[in-house]
């Protein structure tokens, strides 16, 4: 069983992800949730994908549309918009601007504390 805190780290990496799989190409939610799982740490669920689709869509990020689908029922294809390109551009700027300062911390002898 995956602690709580492993969960939450994820979350809010999983917009990136997703913003990040639409920048090499339109795409579908199930093949989004396929690439994800591809790396490690960021799998995710078709539970999971279709909310921040749609949060996504009503921002503005992504564009969708419907288009016959060779095994069924229609496809939903996702396309990033240029308020998309926008985002994952500052989410890309900030996760580098967070992870290196994690990294600096973690780099940090640690100093016992001092018991006054």
């Amino acid at each position: 069983m995956k602690e709580a805190w492993v969960s939450q780290m994820r979350k809010g990496l999983v917009e990136l992800g997703v913003l990040s799989v639409l920048h090499n190409a339109e795409t579908y939610g199930y093949h989004i949730v396929q690439t994800l799982a591809l790396v490690e740490g960021l799998a995710i669920t078709e539970s999971t994908i279709y909310p921040v689709l749609a949060r996504l869509e009503e921002d503005a990020c992504i564009s969708v549309r419907v288009a016959p689908s060779p095994n069924g029922p229609q496809r939903r294809y996702y396309r990033l918009t240029q308020v998309g390109r926008d985002r994952l551009s500052a989410m890309a700027a900030q996760w580098a601007t967070v992870k290196a300062s994690v990294d600096r911390l973690l780099a940090t002898p640690r100093q016992p504390e001092a018991i006054s």
